[in-house]
């Protein structure tokens, strides 16, 4: 570490968190530092984090400022700069809240709140896909501040997919019945969902789609990299083998396989260019078989959970970020391409529930190749209790695919 000029800040204790330690370990031999709200199984005990600094309070925004600076002077060191990456949608709102304060200590590369809230902000979000010319489901905007007037719409097809447009408001909410995406199969469910949200304290818009038919192998994952001069340097693509099943995680990725598509990867890449954008952003898609497209249903403003996978492609994370970031390293465009697996559960569960047979076939002959991994076991990471934490997690997979069906 000491010939470093950098020292790694990662905001945040849960996966994506974990998988950007070690994406920084594995290309830098550096332990960072992790900051966070509580512990979290997936980082508690590991070796690879220098330290992790627990803030109860991080998640209050008139808090998050002045713990970061808690921070930046705690680990500030002559000749070295704060990289500072965020994890989930709330911190990373913090820090572009926070830019020009935050800047003072450290470095990082995200959009500014102009382009975040176009992207957050469903409504403006579709309105840029059609200028652009980015596919997307058909979709409408339910108002929750107020239930008196049901959602009726003749021309919208069942089953609907209904999901909160403000993420940071619904993250805190806690009630009965809650879960990341809702699916409703009648107009009657989807007022029912709709009213369980406002009463749960919900009042804001609530995002309603019409379901794309066909298993999770029709989910797709984008990752591109612009840099601080809102150039795209790296554009990657993966197809979803299997996403999470339980009610409170759907559209959790939990494998993905490396894809190429340059026609795909173009329209990633324009899209991003054009708005301005810079930072990670990732892509969740999905191919309508009905009619050929694939369509985007929301970009994320940070890496992704499942990102690692690019990272193990040639493409590490970490290495974008500080050569932009600490070294102000210019770079051209790369089209990330290469054969890898990229998977949390265990091998039964890929054989077990995935569905189609082709891509349950390419899965296990990568497994057998050594074309695959799962981060969670990074082999570097010497805890032994946490090695046992995760495989009781991965016990608990199959019985979660075993019991649940979305």
């Amino acid at each position: 570490m000491s010939k470093l000029n950098f020292i790694p800040i990662i905001v945040g204790t849960d996966i994506n968190a974990y998988n950007m330690a070690i994406s920084f370990h594995e290309e830098y031999n550096v332990k960072p530092v992790l900051v966070g709200r509580g512990e979290l199984p997936f980082t508690k005990f590991s070796t690879i984090p220098s330290t992790i600094e627990y803030f109860p309070k991080l998640g209050e925004p008139e808090e998050f400022a002045s713990i970061m600076e808690t921070v930046a002077k705690k680990y500030a060191k002559p000749g070295k700069k704060l990289m500072l990456v965020g994890t989930n949608d709330m911190y990373v709102r913090y820090i572009v809240e926070n830019a020009a304060f935050l800047k003072q200590f450290y470095v990082f590369n995200y959009p500014t709140l102009e382009v975040m809230d176009m992207l957050q902000y469903k409504a403006n979000f579709y309105k840029l896909c059609e200028e652009y010319g980015i596919d997307y489901p058909t979709t409408r905007f339910f108002d929750c501040t107020t239930v008196d007037v049901p959602f009726k719409d003749e021309d919208i097809l069942y089953p609907l997919i209904l999901k909160p447009s403000n993420v940071i408001m619904y993250l805190d909410l806690k009630f009965q019945g809650k879960e990341k995406v809702y699916k409703a199969e009648t107009e009657e469910e989807a007022n029912r969902i709709i009213n369980l949200l406002h009463d749960a304290g919900y009042h804001d818009e609530v995002i309603i789609q019409e379901f794309i038919p066909g298993d999770d192998s029709l989910m797709w994952d984008g990752v591109v990299y612009a840099d601080q001069n809102k150039n795209v340097q790296l554009v990657a693509l993966g197809q979803v083998v299997l996403q999470e099943h339980t009610p409170t995680a759907i559209g959790n990725y939990t494998a993905i396989l490396a894809r190429f598509n340059k026609e795909l990867m173009r329209k990633m890449q324009d899209f991003i260019e054009h708005i301005g954008y810079t930072g990670f952003a990732n892509f969740d898609l999905k191919y309508d078989v009905r009619d050929g497209k694939y369509k985007v249903f929301e970009i994320n403003i940070r890496q992704g959970r499942s990102s690692y996978y690019v990272t193990r492609i040639g493409h590490n994370l970490a290495r974008y970020l500080v050569d932009d970031c600490v070294n102000n390293k210019k770079k051209d465009v790369v089209y990330a391409n290469g054969e890898f697996l990229f998977s949390v559960v265990p091998k039964k569960v890929l054989r077990d529930f995935v569905e189609d047979p082709a891509i349950n076939e390419e899965c296990q002959r990568l497994i057998k190749e050594g074309k695959w991994a799962n981060s969670l076991f990074y082999p570097k990471d010497k805890s032994f209790k946490r090695k046992l934490y995760m495989a009781a997690r991965q016990y608990n997979y199959y019985q979660k695919y075993k019991n649940n069906q979305w």
